[in-house]
């Protein structure tokens, strides 16, 4: 893709745009419920595309991708009327005979850029919410998850014209057309490197965005933890799609007293939900491509490893993997992880678990298995992190009742459900003022009485 070939899409859009035609709640809502219909059709398509992908089985990718985009459709669909109406304040004494409403309205043209672990959920739900709050939509999906690409854009070109939404494939030529192109709106899901490209070209337009990062998320385990139930979630949670997942347990800091109990657990819970022999389930699924594969596969330390660790060259499978013993300055904790590897590290207490998250980046989530509301409330309110979980595992993402994003270096901004729409919205705030009363104490020359009548109602 050229920069022209860019720019004529956007021009095209933003034409659509200025006609009003997705200003119609009504018409918004139709579309989703035709987009809604479309994914429901084409799920065998999309499911079979994210196992050529991802190996992702079914059932995993029901529940992990369609399901969640169905669901935030139809919330969506059920809520976008409420959401889009004026919202009624308050309006102060001195402006009295006046009413003051917020009233949202759609950013224009607006790019999603969506990744490729995810692929299916991660460009529906960003265009789910940016459809439902009136704007255009190019989204972008990843060259990596090339199947999923090809599924995605027939799904979306059966339901809306390219004017309105279109799909743009391909790779690093089609970003850089893309992000040199003059969007109303930057909607970005990946890595923090590339975010940070992402941010410094809509920063030459000053172009809003929305950057859904990572991070290396933690896992804190104290003594009080329910360590059965703990580490089948932490299995669940770290494993889910090959830990390809931003949200998941990166790393676990442990009370040295339950650390073994919770390593046998963990490798009871690992043999139970993906078999004694892993890499032949057909249902665990695979590492995206050959580069990623031997940057997982470099993080291994043979010398701590406890479970797992064997792999598949041929598959692209890494079994599921945990290491003991592990410290700051293993490779393993130098980067996020983003595969089926779960490093434990011993640690003693509250202050010392704290400390050790703090002297790293701001996580996207965290996990916090304990019985103790004390410390529970401790970690949760003194760490800096995006969302998480008290005694469970990245479900947190799973409703639109919550918003979901990240915090300082893990992302900006958030979407799902209200959030969504309030992301690709801009609120402008009105008075509407009445005409048949005027008070002069504003106007010039203000006089002891209006000077006076000013520092009465400002205070």
């Amino acid at each position: 893709m050229t920069n022209e070939e860019a720019a004529k899409i956007v021009s095209a859009q933003r034409e659509y745009f200025l006609s009003g035609k997705t200003l119609d709640v009504g018409e918004r809502k139709r579309k989703l419920k035709e987009l809604r219909e479309a994914i429901r059709n084409d799920i065998p398509a999309l499911h079979a595309a994210l196992h050529d992908d991802l190996g992702k089985s079914e059932d995993e990718s029901y529940m992990c991708e369609t399901g969640l985009s169905l669901s935030e459709l139809s919330y969506m669909i059920s809520h976008v009327g409420r959401f889009a109406r004026p919202e009624r304040v308050k309006t102060p004494l001195f402006n009295c005979v006046a009413k003051s409403y917020i009233l949202p309205s759609p950013r224009g043209v607006s790019l999603v850029m969506s990744p490729w672990n995810y692929p299916v959920l991660l460009s529906f739900d960003p265009v789910i919410d940016a459809v439902a709050a009136g704007n255009t939509v190019v989204l972008k999906t990843s060259s990596y998850s090339e199947a999923s690409s090809a599924a995605i854009k027939r799904v979306i070109e059966s339901v809306f014209p390219p004017e309105h939404v279109a799909v743009v494939e391909g790779g690093r030529e089609e970003n850089a057309a893309l992000l040199d192109a003059d969007f109303d709106f930057i909607f970005f899901t990946g890595s923090p490197s590339v975010g940070r490209l992402v941010y410094e070209k809509a920063a030459a337009r000053m172009t809003p965005v929305t950057l859904e990062l990572g991070g290396k998320s933690p896992v804190i385990i104290d003594e009080t933890a329910n360590i059965p139930l703990a580490a089948r979630r932490i299995v669940w949670g770290k494993f889910l799609n090959l830990g390809q997942t931003c949200v998941a347990p990166d790393y676990v800091l442990c009370h040295p007293s339950v650390r073994d109990a919770l390593v046998g657990e963990i490798g009871r819970q690992i043999r139970k939900q993906f078999g004694e022999s892993p890499l032949e389930n057909p249902g665990y699924g695979k590492i995206i491509n050959r580069k990623h594969f031997t940057r997982v596969c470099g993080l291994i330390d043979r010398d701590k490893v406890v479970i797992g660790g064997g792999c598949d060259a041929e598959a692209l499978k890494i079994e599921p993997t945990v290491m003991v013993g592990v410290t700051e300055e293993d490779c393993v904790m130098g980067e996020e992880i983003f595969g089926p590897l779960l490093p434990i590290i011993d640690c003693e207490g509250e202050d010392e678990a704290i400390s050790f998250v703090r002297r790293h980046k701001c996580p996207l989530a965290l996990y916090v298995f304990s019985s103790d509301k004390r410390r529970i409330r401790h970690y949760t309110t003194e760490l800096g992190f995006g969302g998480g979980c008290v005694n469970d595992t990245v479900v947190h993402l799973a409703t639109p009742y919550l918003p979901f994003g990240g915090f300082g270096e893990s992302g900006i901004g958030a979407y799902h459900g209200k959030a969504g729409f309030d992301t690709f919205s801009h609120r402008k705030s009105i008075v509407d003022k009445g005409t048949l009363i005027d008070f002069p104490m504003r106007y010039q020359p203000f006089g002891k009485l209006g000077g006076a009548l000013v520092k009465f109602f400002l205070k």
